[in-house]
């Protein structure tokens, strides 16, 4: 195999981008691309030429520089993909690549590496230069004004071309981190709280703390508190219920073990499961709740044993 080859093969892996990007939003640098994007990929070879590649082959063939090529199969599969008849037409009608003596090729790399070196060198000490800077949010409730420390606060980080990533305020509702980017996007997520996306321009300072405000998430204190109260007038509390769901509510129940899966609900067994003078449904925990126009169409609880 020719170094023409992987040549060859550095521009199918172009085209493939292309081609995805007429259907999806994907990094124009596919050894960028992580799970969602590999999904497009199978999806989209599927539905136009009846491909299949797996995850472990991606990362095998496009992401890593293993400096072999795939079989010539899927070489034909790719190409058929970005809109050529084969591997060979692909190659046939791609750019003259012209071979070069063999003493300015490892000119070249000697120079390629040298320039890499500094910019490497540099962004490193660019890096230890700038300033770190130690930023704590905490959470307060909107009504009570005191920091919400009986309910747990996920914390979604928001990074461009980057997977999101999830951290947890401590008990007393608040969490600390360092950074050097000069703004922060994350989104804030509790069962009892409405979820909210916060932005945040970081200034140059060495310790910086701030209070989130946080607006109760009402219906689903309402639904916590109810399986656990004690009840007189039930067709107040039915009606109550329905007021808050949507009638094509899906309604999930995730069992407390985490092993044996989860029920699902409507809206009518619901709101009956919980008005029944039962304790087959008490305990409730909520673990997200959806609004659609105001009213709850998707919830998910869990219900601890007592």
């Amino acid at each position: 195999m020719s170094d023409r080859e992987l040549i060859y093969f550095e521009i199918l892996k172009k085209e493939v981008v292309k081609t995805l990007q007429k259907s999806y939003v994907v990094n124009s640098d596919i050894k960028k691309w992580k799970g969602q994007d590999i999904t497009f990929l199978q999806d989209d070879l599927s539905d136009k030429v009846n491909g299949r590649i797996s995850e472990k082959w991606f990362y095998t063939h496009i992401k890593s520089n293993t400096g072999k090529l795939p079989r010539i199969d899927m070489l034909n599969i790719l190409s058929k993909y970005t809109g050529y008849q084969n591997w060979n037409d692909l190659k046939d009608k791609s750019p003259e690549i012209k071979k070069e003596n063999s003493k300015n090729r490892n000119n070249k790399i000697l120079i390629l590496l040298l320039v890499s070196l500094f910019i490497g060198g540099a962004s490193i000490g660019f890096h230890f230069y700038k300033k770190k800077s130690i930023y704590k949010f905490c959470f307060i409730d909107s009504d009570l004004k005191i920091p919400i420390t009986n309910s747990p606060i996920w914390i979604i980080w928001l990074s461009d071309n980057e997977s999101a990533m999830i951290s947890k305020c401590d008990s007393t509702g608040c969490f600390q981190f360092t950074t050097q980017k000069e703004k922060i996007r994350f989104i804030v997520r509790s069962p009892y709280y409405k979820t909210d996306t916060i932005t945040r321009i970081i200034h140059n300072k060495e310790i910086k703390k701030e209070e989130i405000q946080l607006k109760t998430n009402d219906y689903a204190l309402m639904i916590h508190l109810f399986s656990k109260s004690k009840v007189k007038n039930w067709r107040k509390r039915r009606a109550q219920l329905n007021q808050m769901f949507a009638d094509n509510a899906k309604i999930y129940q995730v069992a407390s073990d985490g092993e044996t899966g989860m029920e699902l609900y409507n809206k009518k067994d619901f709101v009956n499961k919980l008005t029944m003078p039962l304790k087959s449904l008490k305990n409730i925990e909520i673990i997200e709740t959806i609004y659609s126009n105001d009213k709850i169409s998707i919830l998910r609880f869990t219900q601890h044993n007592e």
